[in-house]
C-alpha cells in the first residue's frame, strides 16, 4: 500500500504556494501548450485554438465553483453566502468544469461566427490536451488527499491517518493503529487521465483521418463511465463525504447523461451513413 504523505502548500518566504493550485496551473499551461503544438502539427489556426483554450479555462472554473456551490455544499453557502467568493478555500466541481468549458466554447464560437463543424478537427486536439492537463492537475488533489475514498485492502490504496481525514491541522501520529487504508481517488484520476492522454495520442493520427470529432467522442466516453464507477469508492462515513442524490454523487448523475448524449452521437454516427445508403 502507499504511504501517506501531504504537501498542501510550499513555504518561498513571505510568499505561500499552494500545491494544488500549482499542479492546476501547470495542468492548464501543459494543455495549452500541447494544444499550440498539435495545432502547428495539423496546419490548424493556433491563436484559434489557444482562444478557445483560454475560454474553456474561464469557462471551467466558474462552471466548477458554481455546480460545487449547488449541488456539493448549498446548505453551507447559503448560511454563509461570502465563502462562495473565496475559492482558496477550496471547492470545485469536475463535472460543473466540464459543463461551465463546453459553456464557454459554444459562447465563443458563436463570438466568431464558426460552426460546430468547422471546429471539429480543434475539439479532437484540444481533448487531448486536457487529459494530460488533467492527468497533471490530479496529481495535486493526490498530494492533498481531497478526495478519500472508501476502506479497502487494495494494494494501490493510501494508508490514511484516521484523523487527518478529517482535520488536517491536526498532526499526524505515527502509530501505525492510527491509519487505515482508504482509496484516493486524485490517484486514481490522475492515473485515467494519462491513460486517456496516450490513447488519444496514439489514437489521434488514425481517427483524424477517417472522421474529425470520433476521439473526443471515444475518449470522452471511456472517462465517463470510469468517472460513473470511480465515484462508487468515494467515502460516505465521513463528515465531508460527496453529498448523494438517489445514492448517486452529482457528478454520477451528470455522467449518466454524458453517457447517453454520447452513445447517442456514435450510434447516429453509424446508422446515417447506411440509412442515406438504402435511400439511393
Amino acid at each position: 500500500m502507499i504511504p501517506y504523505f501531504q504537501f498542501i502548500h510550499i513555504n518561498l518566504g513571505p510568499i505561500t504556494i499552494y500545491v494544488w493550485g500549482l499542479f492546476v496551473a501547470l495542468g492548464i499551461l501543459a494543455a495549452a501548450w500541447l494544444a499550440n503544438f498539435l495545432a502547428k502539427r495539423y496546419i490548424l489556426s493556433s491563436p484559434l485554438i489557444l482562444d478557445a483554450s483560454l475560454a474553456a479555462i474561464i469557462g471551467g472554473f466558474l462552471g466548477a465553483r458554481i455546480f460545487h456551490v449547488i449541488f456539493y455544499e448549498a446548505a453551507f453557502y447559503l448560511q454563509n453566502p461570502l465563502e462562495v467568493f473565496y475559492i482558496w478555500h477550496g471547492g470545485f466541481s469536475s463535472f460543473g468544469g466540464f459543463l461551465g468549458a463546453l459553456a464557454a466554447v459554444w459562447i465563443f464560437l458563436k463570438i466568431r461566427h464558426l460552426t460546430y463543424k468547422e471546429f471539429l478537427p480543434y475539439v479532437d486536439l484540444l481533448t487531448t490536451s486536457l487529459w494530460l492537463g488533467w492527468g497533471i492537475g490530479r496529481i495535486g488533489c493526490f498530494l492533498i488527499h481531497d478526495h478519500p475514498g472508501t476502506l479497502t485492502n487494495f494494494i494501490g490504496a493510501v494508508r490514511f491517518p484516521m484523523l487527518a481525514v478529517t482535520d488536517s491541522n491536526i498532526p499526524m501520529p505515527e502509530d501505525p493503529i492510527y491509519f487505515i487504508p482508504r482509496h484516493d481517488l486524485g490517484l486514481y484520476e490522475s492515473i485515467l487521465g494519462f491513460i486517456l492522454f496516450g490513447l488519444s495520442w496514439v489514437l489521434l493520427p488514425r481517427l483524424a483521418k477517417k472522421q474529425w470529432g470520433l476521439l473526443a467522442n471515444i475518449t470522452w466516453l471511456i472517462y465517463a463511465v470510469a468517472r460513473f464507477g470511480l465515484d462508487f469508492l468515494r467515502a460516505t462515513d465521513l463528515e465531508n463525504s460527496d453529498a448523494r442524490y438517489g445514492g448517486l454523487t452529482p457528478a454520477q448523475w451528470g455522467m449518466l447523461a454524458l453517457i447517453f448524449a454520447l452513445t447517442s452521437v456514435l450510434l447516429y454516427g453509424r446508422l446515417k451513413p447506411s440509412k442515406l445508403r438504402n435511400t439511393k
